[in-house]
């Protein structure tokens, strides 16, 4: 596959194989990115766990210190006095069978759901919809809750849920290009500290196995384990 210039002036002294602090990463990363639009910094911890046991499944929600830099469109399910308290709380979309009609339709127009306990009959029905999506409210990161205010503040305000795919690999974005330095260092503390605390009964020999950050259009960069507390993650 072709390079371009552009790559290659990126990755230009740029040590692929060596393991940095997340300052020294983050100040690497920012650095080269260098596209004509905000790149998202993301995250990618590769974990020594297999997700199809369940109690080796890891999953959970972290909130940025320093935001998410994205702007999330919120759902709620809800009813009455609930659903009057999501919409003043600034939710994008608020209903009850009538959004889950529009769902089972496949028109999803919102990045996060949220609904009250007593609606999970209702939003149970659209697993299969939902579910693939990352989308399924879930009481264990604070997405099935009665009180909708503090979760759709929290999804506004730099919330970010994490799940475990196949491959035993966590996958986020923790910021933006346009962030300072401080600001996208604790957001990728904040959320490597997140996930360790998330490590799950079932994991055995070492949880955190490796850690890269990159930008969107920019290389990876391996971040040093021990610099960040996740070297003795282990069993």
């Amino acid at each position: 596959m072709a390079i371009s210039k552009r790559f290659k002036k990126v990755v230009e002294g740029l040590d692929r194989n060596k393991a940095y602090t997340v300052e020294e990463a983050v100040k690497l990363i920012k650095s080269r990115a260098t596209a004509k639009f905000d790149e998202t910094i993301e995250l990618s911890l590769n974990l020594g766990v297999d997700p199809k046991h369940a109690d080796q499944m890891v999953r959970g929600v972290v909130s940025l210190p320093s935001g998410s830099g994205r702007t999330l469109r919120v759902a709620v399910f809800a009813k009455g006095a609930k659903a009057e308290e999501a919409k003043k709380a600034g939710a994008d979309l608020v209903g009850a069978e009538d959004l889950a009609e529009q769902v089972s339709k496949g028109v999803i127009e919102f990045d996060r759901c949220i609904a009250t306990p007593d609606m999970m009959g209702v939003v149970g029905r659209l697993g299969k919809v939902l579910g693939p999506r990352n989308l399924m409210p879930n009481p264990k990161v604070g997405t099935v809750t009665m009180d909708v205010t503090q979760a759709v503040k929290d999804a506004k305000g730099g919330a970010v849920e994490f799940r475990v795919e196949k491959a035993g690999i966590v996958q986020a974005g923790v910021g933006k290009a346009s962030f300072t330095e401080e600001a996208i260092t604790v957001n990728v503390k904040a959320f490597i500290d997140a996930v360790i605390k998330a490590k799950p009964s079932g994991a055995k020999g070492n949880y955190m196995k490796k850690i890269s950050i990159s930008s969107t259009m920019g290389p990876g960069v391996k971040i040093a384990l021990a610099s960040v507390g996740a070297g003795g993650a282990a069993a």
